[in-house]
């Protein structure tokens, strides 16, 4: 018999590894024991081996490899899903065909994506480390199909300085006006987004404003997930180059790994992808974004802020707010993790907050 998690605030969130190499169970155990609120409670071969553990102990998290022998990730993921919903954090290869796998299994419920260690590489980027540990404590706050609640409280975060926008671009004068009438609209997401980017999108008419996008999501997969968009919605998706125009009738997704800032070209906005620092603890940052946009477009452009977990896009939201555009937020009911816009409600940086399946509509009654 399958024993309910313990969500005792407090402890450690603990976590299951299913995945048929032996270096990256070892790997993956080591890094996120290098996170203080984290603790892998077991590693296993594959689904069969997971699933005795499972009937102990319900994890917290299950990082779950999508290519095993006996039965393939996808196919045990369908079955957490429909008996015992898990938040599963997906580790995927760096290539075309395990990025087109991971985004199924998002559909499919899965709530975040890491990049699998490249085998032999024992010593780890900080930035990967951090990026693994904080998609696994993401994981552990998402609303899962049964749950009756938003989870328990984030883990305390490891100790490590946390840049703001200031690292990639200069804070904008607040109430920017511009000559222009063309509207932007700029939206950031992490935890849960894929999903809601897909409702999103996929209500825009043809005619819609351009709309740039930050997803939280590892480089490589953002042109899959992009491609996959574009065949789903009314309006052109891709995923953006430095210095694409912004046009009526698409949507331009920042690449993995890449900030993506907004640029005024006489008359037009364009985009500009561009290294740089972690900021917020990611790239691409939404406050990156959101300040750019606040920038060269203020009241021109339109903020929104769907679900995902910490604090990245809110202060941005102010400085749009503060420049002149208005902002959406998506409320709480509808997100996976309400952490973004809840901290940019409280911030004071939202305008109006809106079920998921109405933001859409909204930005088309906004955009006249």
């Amino acid at each position: 018999m399958i024993r309910d998690r313990d969500t005792r605030a407090g402890r450690k969130i603990r976590v299951l590894v299913v995945d048929d190499s032996a270096l990256v169970r070892q790997v993956l155990t080591e890094v996120l024991e290098t996170d203080p609120s984290l603790s892998v409670m077991a590693t296993a071969t594959d689904p069969y081996v997971a699933v005795k553990y499972i009937q102990k102990e319900v994890p917290d998290v299950i990082v779950l490899d999508v290519e095993m022998p006996r039965m393939d990730g996808l196919t045990f993921l369908e079955k957490i899903m429909s008996q015992h919903p898990i938040p599963v954090v997906i580790c995927s290869t760096l290539s075309e065909e395990g990025s087109d796998v991971a985004l199924t299994a998002l559909e499919k419920g899965a709530v975040e994506i890491i990049t699998k260690p490249r085998l032999g590489a024992k010593e780890f980027l900080e930035e990967s480390r951090l990026s693994i540990c904080d998609a696994v404590k993401s994981a552990s706050q998402a609303r899962m199909p049964r749950s009756g609640g938003r989870g328990r409280p984030a883990a305390p975060m490891a100790v490590t300085p946390k840049l703001t926008a200031d690292a990639v671009v200069p804070k904008p004068s607040p109430r920017v006006r511009f000559q222009t009438t063309d509207q932007v609209v700029v939206v950031g997401a992490s935890t849960g987004g894929t999903e809601a980017l897909r409702e999103l999108l996929s209500g825009l008419p043809p005619n819609a404003p351009g709309v740039v996008v930050v997803q939280h999501m590892p480089e490589r997969f953002t042109r899959q997930f992009a491609s996959r968009l574009d065949g789903l919605c009314r309006i052109s998706v891709k995923e953006a180059e430095d210095g694409d125009p912004v046009a009526r009738g698409q949507a331009l997704i920042a690449p993995g790994n890449r900030h993506l800032l907004l640029r005024r070209s006489g008359m037009r906005y364009l985009v500009q992808t561009k290294e740089g620092p972690l900021v917020c603890r990611h790239r691409p940052s939404v406050d990156v974004l959101f300040r750019s946009a606040a920038r060269c477009a203020g009241s021109n452009a339109i903020g929104v802020l769907l679900t995902g977990i910490g604090d990245d896009g809110a202060r941005g939201m102010v400085e749009l707010k503060e420049s002149g555009a208005f902002n959406l937020a998506q409320d709480e009911a509808s997100c996976v993790v309400f952490g973004m816009p809840a901290e940019a409600i409280r911030l004071g940086g939202v305008d109006r907050v809106i079920p998921l399946k109405q933001v859409a509509q909204e930005l088309v009654r906004l955009a006249g």
